[in-house]
């Protein structure tokens, strides 16, 4: 059975969702084949798992792996070998939480494709792909994240024996949060100051076997380990690792670009920025990660504000539902708005990286600085905005977004570590500043006062991280632009233009400060923004569950009871708390331990 009010809303609306999920898609041929990967998944036996939040932390890790190792099975048996399919199975394999061979398929296995060379790919790819090779991507040290020039950990060339040996010099040099290190891989791709003839050449990769084929034990020089409990990411054992002068042959150091010759001579890549492609490939996933990830807190949150009835808005009259209040819609359709604009910008990234790869394949390098740039400054944009997105929809969901059974804690803290890995996000952001003139002015200014350009980059850096917001405010809304052009379905289009213009409205009232100092804007259409923002919202309501319908998250892969398709949250409620562990008994042990002792004595 429908709940009622979800039946109203959906009869309501003035377009066809599926039509909407083909945009989003990017095509009916795509959906249909996602939602024929999605089936495979969702009805297949050995996928099925009792609820992950009812499980500790090493069971959440142990069915995690179970599943990982079953789905590179699966993927083989159906002959899944698109980049994007694998995707798409994968997160519905693990309903889009983290798993301890993200790094191995995200990381190992793209870099041996991108800097290994033809002899390296045929010792390692096959096995790495087989998973006899198990790989993670060892870069950030316990003392240096995004600052990769001051990684201490260093590989010294010995030409006496044409090996590297891989140290650990200092504790802060120790490898420190890479997914998949602590338990599950036996190799990594290390990230170290290269020294040969007595020069040190800057970081280079190098595949370093860390554990024993066969047995699974650390190899004798390597000590490594799972760096424990974090705010989220259960199922992932983010590791350490600590090499004490272990030596691995010249040929493992990755090639394809720089090369160390066998008598220890240097031979330097033709250009340095060729490293920047899988960091900006990870990049354009992340924003489209911001996309998913608040598209599903707003489905959530959205589907229970049409299902939750409280207070009155007139004495007497049944209470409306929550999301009739325009308080609740300034908090959830902005967000909504955002979503869909995230989605759009996530698939030009894509399309961009893809044309880019290409030239840098011809040995075209001109676009690369700008588009590494610009997917430092949108990684950074759209992830702080799902971040703060998400938090926000689980406060719009009143005291039950804070049950885990709303399925919006897991989100955020699932999602909310992108703010940090790949480059935190305010370093990402001073990276697209070196682009953005707006803030140059007082670069200029300060530089007059002082001597010291990187004294002077510092004091501004307020300022440029602020321009820099701006500048991908505005990229966003140019492509949700370009892509309204494109909606051939007249009653999609115009849905999608309101929320696009909500979009464009929203970022403009949220900055006004910014328009009235700059002189863009009068107060009196200030004020017209904000009123025209209001109205907006009166004109979208009544498509708002027909919005996030169209995001097309199966029950299963959204896993909250609160965001139902069906929109019986109550009941459900009830069953599953009735799950817990601690309802195992009726009377738990502690009370024989701890309090009859106490009442024996009343």
């Amino acid at each position: 059975m429908m709940n009622a009010d979800l039946r109203r809303e959906r009869a309501a609306a003035t377009f066809q969702p599926e039509l909407l999920t083909h945009v989003l898609d990017g095509g009916a041929e795509r959906t249909r084949r996602r939602k024929e990967i999605e089936a495979l998944v969702f009805n297949d036996p050995d996928f099925q798992h009792e609820d992950l939040n009812f499980l500790s932390r090493s069971q959440r890790y142990e069915q995690a792996v179970r599943k990982s190792a079953l789905m590179v099975m699966k993927l083989r048996e159906y002959g899944i070998a698109d980049p994007e399919e694998i995707y798409w199975f994968k997160s519905f394999v693990h309903r889009g939480r983290p798993e301890p061979l993200d790094l191995h398929l995200g990381m190992f296995l793209p870099t041996l494709l991108t800097q290994a060379t033809p002899e390296q790919q045929d010792r390692f790819f096959m096995p790495a792909w087989n998973l006899e090779i198990i790989g993670t991507y060892a870069q950030t040290e316990m003392g240096h994240g995004t600052h990769l020039r001051g990684l201490e950990t260093t590989a010294t060339y010995d030409p006496a024996t044409q090996e590297f040996i891989l140290n650990s010099p200092t504790v802060t040099s120790i490898k420190w949060w890479p997914g998949g290190l602590g338990k599950t891989s036996n190799h990594a791709i290390v990230l170290a100051q290269l020294y040969t003839q007595g020069q040190c050449k800057g970081l280079h990769a190098f595949i370093v076997p860390i554990r024993q084929l066969g047995t699974h034990e650390p190899l004798p020089g390597i000590t490594v380990g799972d760096i424990g409990p974090k705010f989220g990411y259960d199922e992932m054992d983010n590791g350490y690792l600590k090499m004490d002068n272990f030596r691995i042959p010249r040929e493992n150091m990755l090639m394809k670009y720089a090369q160390v010759e066998p008598d220890g001579t240097y031979v330097k890549p033709l250009s340095d920025k060729l490293t920047y492609g899988t960091m900006v490939f990870i990049r354009s996933l992340i924003v489209g990660d911001s996309a998913r990830s608040l598209s599903r807190a707003c489905t959530i949150a959205i589907r229970y504000s049409a299902v939750r009835h409280q207070s009155e808005l007139k004495p007497g009259e049944p209470e409306p539902q929550i999301l009739d209040y325009q308080t609740q819609q300034y908090k959830l359709f902005p967000l909504l708005a955002t979503a869909y604009a995230f989605h759009f910008v996530g698939a030009y990234i894509k399309d961009t990286y893809r044309r880019v790869s290409g030239d840098i394949n011809e040995g075209d390098l001109s676009e690369l600085p700008e588009l590494h740039a610009l997917t430092a400054g949108l990684k950074a944009f759209t992830s702080w905005t799902a971040s703060a997105g998400i938090e926000e929809c689980r406060m719009a969901c009143g005291g039950h977004g804070y049950s885990r059974c709303s399925g919006i804690p897991d989100i955020y803290v699932t999602f909310t570590p992108s703010c940090t890995y790949e480059g935190e996000n305010t370093v990402m952001m001073l990276q697209t500043a070196r682009l953005v003139e707006a803030a140059a002015k007082n670069l200029q200014a300060e530089l007059n006062h002082r001597k010291s350009k990187e004294d002077a980059w510092n004091r501004t850096s307020v300022d440029l991280v602020r321009a820099s917001e701006a500048h991908c405010h505005y990229v966003i809304v140019k492509l949700f632009t370009a892509k309204l052009s494109e909606i051939s379905n007249a009653a999609v289009r115009a849905v999608m233009t309101e929320l696009c213009l909500l979009y464009a409205l929203y970022g403009i009232s949220k900055n006004t400060g910014d328009f009235l100092q700059a002189g863009i804007l009068t107060s009196a259409q200030v004020t017209q923004v904000n009123q025209h923002m209001k109205e907006l919202l009166g004109i979208i309501r009544p498509n708002a569950v027909a919005l996030v319908d169209s995001f097309d998250f199966h029950d299963v892969h959204l896993g909250s009871v609160l965001g139902r398709y069906d929109g019986n949250v109550y009941e459900n409620m009830f069953e599953w708390a009735k799950k817990s562990p601690l309802n195992n008994t009726e009377v738990h042990e502690s009370f024989h331990k701890h309090l009859k002792p106490m009442q024996a004595k009343l």
